[in-house]
This record gives C-alpha cells, structure tokens and sequence, in this order.
C-alpha cells in the first residue's frame, strides 16, 4: 500500500505501509503474534533488526497460523487439567488442624500458606498461596470458606473446616 503525502513544499514524499508480525509485546502497538500495519521504515529500521517482529510473508502468517493453534491445543487441556483439579478440590471440605488455647481461640489466624500446605498434604496439589484467598479472618474454629483463582476466568470456592490439633 503506497500513501503520498503532500509536503510543504518539498514535492511528493512517498511512505509504504507493510504489514509484520510481533514476536513480543510492543507498547502502543500490539501484542505478541497478532499482525499489525506499520510504516516500512519503523519496520524495517526498529522492530525487525530488534527481533519484535517479522515481515508478514506468506510463510511467516503459515507458521502464525500453526503457533496459534499449538497455543490454542494447550490452552483447552490446561483448562480440562484445570476442571478436573476444581472437581477434587470440591470433592470434600479441607481440614485444618491448627494450635488452640483451652478456651477454643486458635493461636494467631489462618493463613493462605497454610491452606496451600493443607491442599497439598490432603488433595495433592500443588497451588501458590497467591492464588488462594480467604474471604474472612480466621481466628476460630470452624467452617470457612476460600476462594482460589487459577487465571483465565476460572476460579473455585473451597470449603475449609478448622479443627483443634490432636
């Protein structure tokens, strides 16, 4: 695509606008494997020669086409890996035995590690604390609840029963 542009002046100038391919993150442009229209010579003289972007060739946009649907196969089995975990998760309430004083008040709260810990010890799983986040302060005993994020839209409310340490 050829623009003219009229210059003051100074005759005709002309710029081509190509079309490229990011291969990363570009601020105010775009995303990683997404095409984009930009001016030949931001492309050929930063975002090429930078390693951000490719020319969109006819076998550049073949292999775009193959990395996006590698990407896209991962994703749905990461999500049905995701499902099954929330399902066994949800399959029974997470018990906690923590530390009580003779009145029944447990020493300090329950924290997102020890939830994490718990999950791994009783269900398997390995889950970052960050993920898990406690709707309330726990500083009794008794039923509570959690919620845990996994990204991509989908996140699960466990049931977490605190319990005095035998």
């Amino acid at each position: 695509m050829t623009v003219t542009i009229q210059g003051l002046g100074h005759g005709k100038l002309k710029q081509t606008i190509m079309e490229i391919i990011l291969i990363q993150d570009v601020n105010n442009l775009g995303g990683k494997n997404e095409v984009v229209k930009v001016k030949n010579g931001y492309a050929r003289n930063f975002l090429i020669p930078g390693k951000l972007a490719v020319e969109a060739s006819p076998s550049n946009l073949k292999q775009l086409e193959e990395r996006l649907k590698v990407i896209r196969k991962k994703e749905e089995q990461m999500l049905a890996e995701i499902k099954s975990v929330i399902s066994k998760l949800n399959e029974s309430a997470l018990k906690l035995p923590v530390k009580t004083g003779t009145s029944g008040k447990i020493f300090g709260s329950v924290t997102n590690v020890m939830v994490a810990k718990a999950i791994r010890e009783q269900k398997g799983y390995e889950i970052d604390r960050r993920k898990i986040h406690l709707t309330d302060d726990i500083k009794e005993l008794g039923n509570f609840k959690a919620k845990i994020d996994f990204g991509n839209g989908q996140e699960t409310e466990i049931e977490v029963e605190v319990v005095a340490e035998a």
